[in-house]
């Protein structure tokens, strides 16, 4: 009996010969193709030099200040200073160990989501409870927890929150939407193709406006509802009709044959949708499930325009310190170094899971 190879064919690594004259040939393999590399090579040795001093050589590490004031480079004393306020904003600091843990907690379930082996019930069971732990920690709990106001919160644990806690409650939904959308019950299909078409063609800045001045109104008399969470609910509400054109993507990429040779079998919808078409459909999307996730980790930005101090805004107010004012350069740039780790640890998570999916 032949063994059966399941990483698939392999394939010989190229020589370093050979990705020298690969490198060669696309970077001097023609006259226009030489003219771009001794551009950009003039370019970057323009630009570089002055930037690096500017970032490191001749910057300020520590200090206060004036001492950034009477350099003309990057002053890395402020991030020193104010990274307290950037990552945890107006949270109190004698329980600043509340949202680190938080944060903690919600990095780890994230983790564990990535990793294949754990993809069992029990995560499913881990997301509401780790939710509910982090909304308590972050609260608190008359009585057990010193409660605190949501109106302290900001920073990294409001940004990583909302952004988690919206994408895997959007998720299921926008699967529910896009069957919603293929399916043969006309009513259904176009209650889809309506709501999807609504929220993509409205601002997500609207829909923040929406959740702020009109939903309050909706509610019963004399009840109120915490603005995070108001925001949440919108913001999931929106992501779903994105997310759902995606899946619908992926479910027009699964053969018909593959269904009705499943329906023949005597499964029914929901059976072949489980076990046959979701599992074909979400790995062919996982590329623009990603997409989307890190888009909508940007898109946190926007929550300042309703008074929510996610990442960016807490930098920006840190820089507005009479004591540290003007440094929104260094600000900026620690914050982008964030983002960037998310977004770029994203992509190569994609690209693992991508190559890991679809072995043979």
């Amino acid at each position: 009996m032949t063994a059966i190879d399941l990483d698939g064919p392999r394939t010989a690594e190229p020589s370093l010969g050979a990705v020298l004259a690969m490198l060669r040939r696309g970077l001097f393999g023609s006259w226009f193709n030489s003219l771009v590399t001794l551009g950009t090579v003039a370019l970057l040795a323009l630009l570089v030099p002055p930037l690096l001093r500017w970032l490191v050589i001749d910057a300020t590490w520590s200090g206060n200040a004036a001492d950034c004031r009477a350099g003309d480079s990057a002053c890395w004393a402020f991030i020193s200073a104010k990274i307290r306020f950037i990552l945890l904003a107006f949270y109190p600091a004698e329980l600043q160990w509340r949202p680190v843990l938080a944060c903690a907690l919600m990095l780890g379930l994230l983790a564990a989501s990535a990793l294949p082996r754990c993809w069992r019930r029990e995560l499913a069971i881990a997301w509401p409870a780790v939710i509910i732990a982090c909304w308590l920690l972050m609260a608190g709990l008359p009585g057990v927890i010193a409660p605190v106001s949501s109106n302290q919160w900001g920073g990294l644990p409001v940004s990583l929150i909302i952004w988690a806690v919206c994408f895997a409650t959007a998720l299921p939904l926008a699967v529910l939407l896009a069957l919603a959308r293929r399916s043969n019950m006309a009513g259904l299909r176009l209650l889809s193709i309506a709501y999807i078409e609504l929220m993509r063609g409205i601002p997500m800045v609207a829909i923040l406006y929406f959740a702020m001045l009109i939903l309050p109104l909706a509610l019963p008399a004399g009840q109120s509802m915490d603005k995070i969470l108001r925001a949440i609910i919108m913001v999931t509400l929106f992501w779903a009709a994105y997310i759902a054109e995606v899946v619908r993507g992926g479910l027009q990429a699964v053969p018909d044959g593959q269904r009705e040779a499943a329906a023949t079998l005597g499964l029914g919808y929901w059976r072949i949708m489980q076990l046959i078409v979701l599992p074909q459909a979400l790995r062919v999307v996982i590329p623009g499930l990603v997409n989307q996730a890190i888009g909508f980790l940007l898109a946190t930005s926007l929550l300042a325009v309703i008074g929510i101090f996610d990442l960016l805004n807490a930098a920006k107010a840190s820089a507005a310190d009479p004591a540290w004012l003007g440094f929104y350069d260094e600000a900026y740039l620690f914050v982008a170094v964030i983002y960037f780790a998310f977004g770029y640890g994203g992509s190569r998570y994609s690209l693992w899971l991508e190559r890991r999916l679809n072995r043979s």
